[in-house]
């Protein structure tokens, strides 16, 4: 029987929120220390644990039939790679940074500078599109402290919080690229690896639509059902189960973590009550 082989970091960033999210689809791992190649065996996949700037190359060759990976590195590595759905996690941009004594935000201040970077062909593909003409110097690690070494007059690097370029006296100025884990494939799959993945995809959405979710339960004085349930957003429609105070029910229904404190608001005002919020662990559509 084919086996679905999915690459996710050895180490880094997306190591453990990857292993999280094979656990909450029911992909239970037994590996021993230092393994690289590990079988499932309650689900048809093979994980592979590899360096994060291998992972394009092994997509595009069909090493591997998928990945969790960042869409930056998909970018940057410019591969013939399908992204099939972003999940939700490691977020994070590509940015411009300066000295943070140099006050201007326009890109014309790198017209003729010197920008370090572990991301020449983002960076590169950006100043053509801006008309601005620089001089890129590859950098692998420690990117932002270039500026402070007289390197370069600027960077261009990876962003999470801002912290990093805070401590070298930098600040960012210009997003090049806004990012986060994807599951990504290959364009080599079998007919029988299409069908495991399609299974494996379905999982996923139900483990992601459930983290972005919260089960509400209310009770509402009978006559307040019908103005209430058009302030859920709800899958379908609301659970209304009469209570044994003559005059009230209890609605249940589903919200989205975005809208949470808003909504919130909105059943107050229209007269719910005992609001209780319950996390979901899978939601199945």
């Amino acid at each position: 029987m084919s086996k679905l082989k999915i690459a996710i970091q050895k180490s880094g960033r997306l190591y453990e929120e990857s292993l999280q999210l094979l656990k909450d689809c029911g992909i239970f791992i037994n590996n021993g220390k230092d393994q690289l190649k590990v079988s499932v065996d309650n689900f048809p996949m093979e994980i592979m644990y590899l360096r994060n700037s291998d992972i394009p190359q092994y997509l595009e060759d069909g090493v591997v039939d998928i990945a969790i990976v960042g869409e930056n590195l998909l970018v940057e590595k410019q591969k013939n790679i399908e992204i099939i759905q972003p999940l939700g996690f490691s977020k994070c941009r590509i940015s411009l940074a300066i000295p943070k004594e140099i006050e201007t935000d326009d890109i014309n201040y790198f017209q003729g500078k010197k920008i370090a970077t572990s991301y020449p062909n983002t960076l590169k593909n950006f100043l053509q599109k801006n008309n601005v003409s620089a001089d890129i110097h590859i950098i692998s690690g420690s990117v932002e402290i270039a500026p402070n070494i007289g390197l370069a007059d600027g960077i261009c690097d990876i962003v999470s919080s801002g912290s990093t370029l805070f401590k070298n006296g930098l600040r960012e100025t210009i997003t090049l690229l806004k990012s986060e884990a994807v599951l990504a494939k290959t364009s080599q799959l079998s007919p029988q690896k299409v069908s495991i993945l399609e299974k494996f995809s379905f999982r996923i959405k139900a483990v992601l639509k459930a983290k972005n979710s919260k089960y509400i339960l209310m009770n509402v004085p009978n006559e307040k059902i019908e103005l209430i349930s058009k302030t859920l957003p709800v899958l379908k429609s609301p659970t209304v189960i009469p209570l044994a105070e003559k005059g009230w029910s209890s609605i249940h229904s589903v919200i989205d973590e975005e809208r949470f404190w808003e909504v919130i608001d909105e059943l107050k005002e229209k007269g719910a009550q005992d609001i209780l919020i319950i996390p979901i662990d899978k939601m199945v559509i």
